[in-house]
C-alpha cells in the first residue's frame, strides 16, 4: 500500500509568501502607533499622579492664618474635608470650585450681624467691613444734614452690633404773640380831686417771633426762639388822675386858709427831710439820686448767660437789672432816666460801682443799646404805683 502524500499545490505557497511580505510592511506602523499611545497614557498617568499629590495653601479666616495640607482639588471639598461651613455672607477671596494649586493663598472674610433701626423699621444685616461707617455705607445707608448715629460711624464693627439712625429735620415757623398795654396813671391838676379820665386809649402791640422746631424721627423735640420782630408797637392807657382841690364853701374862708397855712407850711417841712420826684406820671419818694451811671445791656441769648437770675428771680425784658449790690441793693427798685422803673434783681463780674446792666430778651437789642449815661434814682423795695 503506498504512502498518502498531502498535495502541495502551487497557489498555496504563493499565498504564504504574499502573507509574509505584508506582514513585514506593516509591522513598523503598528508599533509607531502603540508607541505614541503608550506615551498619551503614560502623560495622563503623570497628570492624574501629580494632581493627586500634596498641596499646601494658606487658609486666612478673619486675620489668622491655617496652613493646610492637602490632596483635594477643590476648594469646596478642602473646606469640606477640614469641617471649615460658610455662611450665605461670608466673602472668600476665590470660587467654591476653583481649583486650588500648591501655595494658593485663600482668605475667608466672615459676616457680623447687625441689628439697624433706621427710619422706622428695624433691620437684621450683615455686613464684612471692618468700621461702622463702611457698613452703613455699603448697607445702602446715608447720613443727612443732621442726622445722628449711634454708635459713632468710626466705631469698629463687633458681632451683635446694635445700630440707630436717628433723622434729624428742622423747621422755622413764625407765630404773632400779643403784648397786652399797661394801665398808667397820671396826677392831672385841672381836675378835682376825685375825678379821672382818660386821656390815651391803650391799644395791645404785637410781635412777631421766629421759632426753630426740631424733629427726630418725626417727633417734636425742641422749639427755640430765633429772633422777633415787633409788629404793631404796644400804646399804653393812660389814665389822668384830678389833684385839684375841690372849693372851700365861702363861711369857712378863714378857716380854710388858717388850714392852708398849716398845710403849706407841714409840706414844707415834709419836702425839707424827703426826697421827692415826680417821673411818668408817678409822684415818688427816693433814697438818693446818682448821676452819669454807666449804662449797658445783656441778653440771655449770649452764651453762658441763661436765665436765671443772682436773686433766683427768672429774667424779665422792662423790669431786670444788673448791679453792684454794695450801691444798689438786691431787691430795690430804680427809677431810670429815659427807661423807667427796674428792679436790680442780678448782678455781674463786671457791674461794679456806678454802673447797671439793663436786661433784653434780644441779643441784637442788648447790641444795639451800646453804652449810655443816665440818672438813677434809688427808690427802695416797694414799686411807687399811683393811688
Amino acid at each position: 500500500m503506498g504512502v498518502f502524500q498531502p498535495e502541495v499545490s502551487h497557489d498555496s505557497q504563493s499565498s504564504s509568501r504574499s502573507f509574509a511580505l505584508r506582514l513585514k510592511q506593516v509591522n513598523p506602523r503598528v508599533l509607531s502607533l502603540a508607541g505614541a499611545v503608550s506615551i498619551v497614557i503614560a502623560l495622563l498617568i503623570l497628570l492624574y499622579v501629580h494632581g493627586q499629590g500634596n498641596k499646601v495653601i494658606n487658609l486666612v479666616i478673619d486675620g489668622e492664618v491655617l496652613t493646610l495640607e492637602t490632596r483635594e482639588a477643590l476648594l469646596s471639598d478642602v473646606l469640606a474635608k477640614e469641617q471649615i461651613t460658610l455662611t450665605p455672607h461670608d466673602v472668600v477671596s476665590i470660587g467654591l470650585t476653583d481649583e486650588i494649586q500648591d501655595g494658593d493663598r485663600v482668605t475667608i472674610t466672615r459676616a457680623q450681624k447687625l441689628t439697624l433701626t433706621a427710619d422706622g423699621a428695624t433691620k437684621t444685616l450683615y455686613t464684612t467691613e471692618d468700621s461702622l461707617g463702611d457698613a452703613i455705607t455699603k448697607l445702602g445707608y446715608s447720613l443727612d444734614g443732621d442726622d445722628k448715629i449711634f454708635p459713632s460711624l468710626d466705631t469698629a464693627v463687633t458681632p451683635d452690633m446694635e445700630v440707630k439712625i436717628v433723622r434729624i429735620t428742622k423747621q422755622t415757623v413764625q407765630q404773632t404773640v400779643s403784648l397786652p398795654f399797661k394801665v398808667i396813671k397820671t396826677a392831672d391838676p385841672s381836675l378835682y380831686k376825685g375825678d379821672v379820665r382818660v386821656a390815651q386809649a391803650g391799644k395791645p402791640g404785637a410781635i412777631i417771633q421766629h421759632i426753630q422746631k426740631i424733629y427726630q424721627d418725626g417727633e417734636l423735640v425742641s422749639k427755640t426762639m430765633i429772633g422777633k420782630e415787633v409788629q404793631t408797637v404796644t400804646k399804653d392807657k393812660i389814665i389822668a388822675v384830678g389833684t385839684k382841690k375841690l372849693p372851700t364853701p365861702v363861711v369857712a374862708a378863714a378857716t380854710t386858709t388858717q388850714t392852708k397855712t398849716t398845710t403849706s407850711s407841714s409840706a414844707k417841712k415834709v419836702a425839707a427831710t424827703t426826697n421827692v420826684a415826680h417821673k411818668a406820671g408817678v409822684d415818688f419818694e427816693y433814697k438818693r439820686m446818682i448821676k452819669n451811671v454807666s449804662m449797658t445791656a445783656y441778653s440771655s441769648e449770649e452764651p453762658g448767660i441763661g436765665t436765671k437770675t443772682a436773686s433766683g428771680t427768672r429774667v424779665t425784658e422792662g423790669r431786670t437789672i444788673a448791679v453792684d449790690p454794695s450801691v444798689i441793693p438786691i431787691g430795690w427798685w430804680v427809677y431810670i432816666e429815659g427807661l423807667g422803673f427796674r428792679r436790680a434783681e442780678d448782678t455781674g463780674g463786671a457791674i461794679k460801682g456806678n454802673k447797671i446792666d439793663v436786661y433784653y430778651d434780644s441779643l441784637s437789642h442788648a447790641r444795639n443799646f451800646g453804652r449810655k449815661s443816665r440818672t438813677v434814682y434809688v427808690i427802695g423795695p416797694v414799686k411807687p404805683e399811683l393811688n
